[in-house]
């Protein structure tokens, strides 16, 4: 048909410009469709796809790719004499145990442990550095402008000092979280390994009835679950690309580690990384589960398909490749998360300072427990008892996490309002004793962060010394749980992990399920995802306390 168009034949060779456009050019297709002679062969390029999957039995992308291979390999064949042994590379030999079907699973699972590990443990001090100037200086700087404005112990001062600084400082402090992470991720990546950890999950899920292309959007979860749910679109299928838009929130996102880091702190301060790294296994295993369900009944499939990858070899990482994924990740989250943190973060500082009617304080100086948030979180309280974190502070964090996750942070350092410790009189810090405290702090930090790497592997350099007190907010944390849970704290915070793990995402990827895969399915993730945070974390907690006696 093309060659019967003389101006298609004129500017492109028809062979070469019909398997373009089967591969679905769409820069071609459309500067052909410009051709009013050519209308036959754009209304028949649709059915001659068709007919060639019937053919092949694939689609059609697939069978050119295969095509091409076996041609290679024929070539090849023919035309090259091997004398000797075949040579193994060193890459070679490595993929024989990190793809191995069976040792591949296990690798994979440690490489990401250690990820985590170093996530955690690295970032401790700087983490440490971050809070400490926002608590201190800038607070300090914040207040002496607003006094010398005149609006020193105002609500002024209330709302910039507890709502925008508590807010948007609390997440700050787990930038150095992001970065690390990011940087982990980017070494695996740049050195060739996240392409086998593709494929020895390829393997593990097509088991469970998922496409081995689904685990691209499963990964990309881990950083976001926006974009996961959008890169859905590189699935042919309809009934794939719902299926994993449907597990793709249970995949841990960024978002949620600092909820993660600050409970794994106070309940389980020796074994943080092992607790957060539980979370993330815990997401691909319900995932897998819920895959596994709905492949079987509602979505059920009528056909195997499998994901073609090429190996890079391996290769030692790129130090402006790793620095460039590190900051366009990490900047691209604060673009995202800090103009909805501002926001909820003052809607939460109005809700806790209006009072509800007869509430003994005014605004701005009401008790936290009679304002209009209390009163609203604690009506939710009740469904949460079971769960061992019943009280309206760990319901009204979880209700703003609907906004975003990362903000669950944030209300917890706002609603858990704990009193300075009283202490002897003394002069407050100048200005100048404060940036000097930034700078011997920082560099502090760096130093203790240097030390912490060798600790991943055992090796302690850091001299013996008495252990940190918590923090105010981690103390008044542990103090409600343990008194909502009759002593079980631990526990509590375990099932309050699980819960953020795998309730509703966030609003943003909502939408995305809503605009990809229509209002029905997007209720259904919802509906879903709280019956099953609330049924696992339940069981966490209940059988914790019946194994613990």
């Amino acid at each position: 048909m093309i060659a019967a168009v003389p101006a298609l034949v004129a500017a492109y060779l028809p062979r070469w410009l019909a398997i373009q456009l089967l591969e679905g050019d769409e820069l071609l297709r459309a500067a052909i469709a410009r051709e009013p002679a050519a209308t036959a062969v754009v209304a028949a390029l649709a059915g001659c796809g068709a007919r060639l999957e019937q053919i092949y039995g694939d689609d059609v992308n697939v069978a050119l790719v295969n095509s091409r291979y076996e041609f290679v390999h024929q070539v090849v064949q023919e035309s090259v004499t091997h004398h000797g042994a075949r040579h193994v590379t060193l890459s070679d030999k490595i993929d024989r145990a990190v793809t191995h079907p069976l040792l591949g699973i296990p690798i994979f699972l440690f490489a990401m442990w250690v990820v985590f590990k170093l996530t955690i443990d690295v970032s401790a001090p700087m983490m440490g550095w971050i809070e400490g100037v926002i608590a201190g200086p800038i607070t300090n700087w914040v207040v002496l402008l607003l006094t010398a404005g005149g609006l020193g112990g105002s609500w002024v001062e209330s709302l910039v000092v507890d709502g925008v600084l508590a807010g948007v400082g609390g997440v700050l402090v787990f930038v150095p979280i992001m970065l690390v992470l990011y940087m982990a991720l980017a070494v695996l990546d740049d050195c060739g390994y996240m392409a086998r950890g593709a494929l020895v999950m390829d393997r593990l899920m097509r088991k469970f009835g998922l496409h081995g292309k689904s685990f691209v959007p499963l990964i990309v979860g881990f950083g976001c679950s926006v974009p996961a749910i959008y890169a859905t679109r590189t699935l042919e299928n309809r009934r794939d690309r719902i299926l994993t838009g449907l597990l793709v929130p249970f995949m841990s996102c960024s978002a949620r580690l600092p909820v993660y880091v600050l409970i794994a702190a106070i309940f389980f301060p020796f074994a943080a990384s092992l607790a957060i790294f539980a979370m993330y296994l815990l997401g691909i295993v319900v995932a897998v589960v819920v895959g596994l369900v709905l492949s079987r009944t509602v979505l059920k499939g009528d056909g195997q398909s499998y994901l073609l990858i090429e190996l890079p070899p391996y290769r030692l990482p790129v130090a402006r490749n790793i620095w460039r994924q590190m900051w366009e990740r990490t900047a691209s989250f604060l673009r995202n998360a800090w103009t909805t943190i501002l926001v909820v973060s003052v809607v939460l500082w109005l809700l806790l300072a209006i009072p509800m009617p007869g509430a003994t304080g005014s605004f701005a100086a009401t008790p936290v427990d009679e304002s209009v948030f209390g009163a609203t979180a604690g009506a939710v309280a009740p469904l949460l008892a079971p769960l061992g974190f019943g009280t309206w502070q760990a319901s009204g964090s979880l209700i703003t996490g609907f906004v975003a996750k990362e903000v669950i942070v944030a209300t917890m350092a706002q609603v858990y309002h704990v009193a300075p410790i009283e202490t002897e009189s003394a002069p407050p810090p100048t200005v100048l004793e404060d940036a000097v405290f930034v700078l011997t702090s920082f560099v502090q930090a760096m130093i203790d962060t240097v030390r912490a790497i060798p600790q991943i592997i055992g090796i302690n350099l850091t001299p013996t010394a008495a252990t940190e007190e918590p923090g105010a907010l981690m103390v008044a944390v542990r103090a409600g749980f343990e008194e909502s849970s009759g002593g079980h704290g631990a526990l509590a915070g375990l099932a309050f992990m699980v819960f953020v793990l795998l309730y509703t995402p966030c609003m943003m990827a909502i939408t995305a399920e809503k605009h990809e895969f229509g209002a029905r399915w997007m209720w259904a993730s919802i509906l879903g995802q709280l019956v099953i945070a609330w049924l696992v974390a339940i069981a966490v907690f209940q059988v914790g306390k019946l194994l613990l006696g």
